[in-house]
């Protein structure tokens, strides 16, 4: 199927998005759309920036238009579940733009924003509803919305909602839901968790699967930095910083704190940066994404609360400058870069108490990335070799600092 007409969707929908510059499927749009068109369960295998949100929005918008009833008061149609307040305002501003000119009402709610506010919001009913799992429980506890009359409901990265401790807030709300629904479930990475939650909340799904577990965009070159300490690490991102003045770049920590203090720090020595993490407010994580949308600053240190979801072209470097404990972070954090065709580096640090974290990460992409600086240490070295790493002549020199 070379078009989004041939997938069965409507002439308005395909003028929509021909509008909106979408004219070939993804490869997870072409095999969802048409299964879900059929009312089918779905389990999606699929990582951030393969098209996801058109894969099951676009479905979703068309069986709601078929059925043009006006939601009930404090009711929504569908519920899309995400685990980042990032992540669900892109959805649903991206869901915005597939309706536009249509009467459908799509309303997102999520923490750290005013919930007044969010009540008002919903007290006229919802097509598409997204939401963070615990704001939503908190509107539901003050009836500003049931969800009796949901008809689809989407889990989206759901293996990063249970690695922040969501599973109870989604069984939670499974036990709201009408048994008689469509129900889809995306997610990066298929764990045990992950499968037996399927296993919980859908009926005989068909699976569709791009880009495997684990592999990172192609054109994403890897280099890592051996070092043995904080200091060691600062120095060598202030040094790369400073060789790429022209770069965009982010940078990962493990921790809030060490992210907020990171950031100061370059920005006390001259750097323009902003940070982003969970004790940020809504308002403060929207102005400084804004801020390097608009090329205003050109460093965002960030938790990886920004790892998953937050599509920001032109990202030339990613820094690991903690390794992630769990290795499909690394993943997903190296694919804030070499987006949309373009080439990326990421360069990780890593201490003598991060090799175990390092050798994790290598194991699930079987390579060996390419030493910059420093020694490897010994027993470090994945037997697997280095082949897998497609890095190119001169790449080094510029993964070094």
């Amino acid at each position: 199927m070379t078009n989004f007409h041939e997938l069965g969707l409507s002439k308005q929908t395909v003028a929509t998005l021909f509008a909106l510059g979408y004219e070939t499927p993804t490869p997870i749009q072409a095999q969802a759309i048409p299964q879900l068109l059929e009312g089918r369960d779905m389990i999606g295998l699929a990582q951030t920036g393969t098209g996801k949100t058109a894969a099951f929005g676009l479905p979703i918008i068309e069986m709601l238009a078929k059925d043009p009833k006006r939601p009930d008061n404090r009711t929504t149609r569908t519920l899309i579940l995400a685990p980042t307040r990032e992540l669900v305002n892109q959805i649903a501003a991206s869901l915005k733009s597939y309706v536009r000119g249509t009467p459908m009402k799509i309303n997102a709610v999520v923490g750290g924003a005013s919930i007044n506010k969010q009540q008002l919001q919903l007290e006229k009913g919802t097509d598409i509803l997204v939401a963070t799992p615990g704001r939503l429980l908190d509107l539901i506890a003050r009836r500003a919305i049931g969800l009796t009359a949901v008809r689809y409901l989407v889990l989206d990265e759901a293996d990063q909602m249970l690695d922040l401790g969501f599973i109870h807030d989604l069984r939670k709300i499974s036990k709201m839901v009408p048994n008689k629904r469509q129900t889809l479930l995306f997610s990066a990475t298929m764990p045990k968790a992950i499968a037996d939650l399927a296993s919980d909340f859908l009926k005989d799904p068909v699976q569709v699967s791009v880009t495997p577990p684990g592999k990172a965009a192609d054109k994403v070159e890897q280099f890592v930095h051996f070092v043995v300490g904080k200091n060691d690490k600062t120095d060598l991102l202030k040094k790369s910083l400073e060789e790429n003045p022209t770069g965009r770049a982010m940078v990962f920590l493990r921790t809030k704190h060490g992210a907020e203090k990171l950031s100061k720090h370059l920005e006390h020595i001259g750097f323009k940066v902003a940070s982003i993490h969970g004790n940020k407010s809504q308002g403060q994580r929207e102005r400084a994404l804004k801020a390097f949308r608009d090329n205003e600053i050109r460093v965002l240190v960030a938790t990886d609360v920004a790892a998953r979801g937050i599509d920001i072209p032109g990202v030339t470097h990613v820094f690991n400058y903690d390794l992630p404990e769990v290795p499909d972070a690394y993943v997903h954090r190296i694919g804030r870069t070499a987006r949309a065709g373009r080439d990326g580096i990421a360069i990780a640090f890593c201490a003598p108490d991060e090799a175990r974290l390092l050798r994790d990460i290598e194991r699930l992409m079987n390579i060996e990335i390419t030493t910059a600086s420093g020694e490897r240490p010994e027993g470090g070295r994945q037997p697997r070799g280095g082949a897998g790493n497609n890095n190119r002549g001169g790449a080094a020199n510029r993964g070094r600092g």
